[in-house]
């Protein structure tokens, strides 16, 4: 068996990061921006009003002075012609500051008759222009690798770009295993169960932006199976869930390997998910092996399968980020393996569920994290740091 350091290192090395393609900017958030773009225009354009107001000289601007309005200056309709001493242009904001004009006096200041204004005895001290270039100009950088968010595609969008590079979308094959699955909405025998652990890795894949598809359900027969991995051809990655183990049904590691799978690993000293496997198939595809418990499976999730979605799409070679809270009751000492322990935090402070057994979804769905156990760590009293995975 190796560390989960010692895995991830080996998961890395078969997740090479995808190509790029271009897509619409609209098409573009969630995405991960591949390459770095430039800045095609400057932001504001223009020196543009930060207010209603008049725009006039700054020297000239004194209580109770006094000025001719010779304009209008409104967004998208700028005054045509210069501003000379003893004028004022009325303007809006976004509207460009008029040539000449160095301040604009907001209207609460100035007081107005027919065409003449009169500033008041307290006058605002802000100039109220904001300078073209301000926030970006023309040829700025905007740098990859990142995942866009809303405020990147209307920075984007200001910026005038209007397609941008983007990493191809990780295609994952999800194949659970097992003759006693059945999809949700059938009528499981007295023997089965349904299948939920494809489930739940799909909708984490595709919140990862990765393109998750469920295979259908390989039973515990070669023929099946082989049938099974006939349909991840197209794939970056395959995940099997269940029949990784050593049992006398627990065949997706051997079928794996007559269909040319050079295997990398198997076994992890952790808890729960020691039964994991990977390799790359003899498609190009990498290949992991989950365990079947739902709980494992989930797991094997947050701390591999995350990483390595976020290094296909160019995002860093990294474990899933890791917090701390304190302890908000003591706990017993770990085993020997690296135990990931569905816990709740709020307000700083982590609460470890007593029941830890790796069949229980019900204790995942409670849990917004996973307390990190390190081997043979020693009882923690309560107040006590503790990492963790957020989940």
């Amino acid at each position: 068996m190796i560390t989960v350091s010692e895995a991830l290192g080996h998961l890395f090395a078969l997740a090479a990061p995808l190509e790029t393609e271009t897509v619409p900017l609209s098409q573009a958030n969630g995405r991960v921006l591949a390459r770095s773009v430039k800045a095609n225009r400057n932001q504001p354009p223009f020196d543009g009003s930060a207010m209603d107001g008049y725009a006039v000289i700054a020297d000239e601007v004194t209580p109770g002075a006094t000025f001719e309005v010779i304009g209008e200056a409104a967004a998208g309709h700028g005054f045509d012609g210069a501003l000379s001493p003893g004028k004022a242009v009325r303007i809006f904001t976004g509207a460009p500051v008029p040539e000449g004009a160095t301040r604009v006096v907001i209207q609460e200041d100035v007081s107005r008759d027919g065409d003449r204004i009169t500033l008041g005895d307290t006058i605002d001290r802000g100039f109220h222009i904001r300078p073209a270039g301000a926030d970006f100009t023309e040829g700025q950088d905007f740098t990859a690798p990142r995942l866009l968010r809303p405020s990147d595609i209307a920075l984007l969008a200001a910026m005038n770009i209007a397609e941008v590079p983007v990493t191809r979308r990780p295609r994952v094959a999800i194949m659970s295993t097992g003759d006693e699955l059945v999809m949700p909405g059938e009528t499981p025998g007295p023997d089965q169960i349904i299948a939920s652990n494809s489930f739940g890795l799909q909708a984490m894949l595709r919140d990862l932006g990765a393109e998750a598809r469920l295979l259908p359900i390989a039973r515990d027969t070669r023929q099946s199976l082989e049938t099974a991995f006939s349909l991840t051809e197209d794939a970056d990655l395959v995940l099997t869930i269940g029949g990784a183990s050593v049992g006398d049904h627990d065949l997706v590691g051997e079928v794996a390997a007559d269909l040319g799978m050079e295997r990398s690993f198997y076994k992890i000293l952790m808890r729960p998910g020691k039964p994991l496997m990977a390799g790359r198939l003899a498609s190009g595809a990498m290949m992991m092996g989950l365990p079947g418990n739902p709980v494992s499976a989930m797991v094997c999730g947050h701390v591999f399968v995350t990483p390595v979605i976020r290094a296909m799409l160019g995002l860093g070679v990294a474990p899933a980020p890791e917090s701390s809270a304190t302890l908000a009751a003591p706990v017993g000492a770990n085993g020997p393996r690296l135990h990931f322990m569905r816990a709740h935090v709020a307000n700083g402070r982590i609460t470890i569920y007593d029941n830890q057994d790796s069949s229980l979804l019900t204790v995942l769905s409670n849990a917004n994290a996973l307390a990190i156990r390190p081997p043979n760590d020693a009882a923690r009293s309560a107040g006590e740091t503790l990492s963790y995975l957020p989940i």
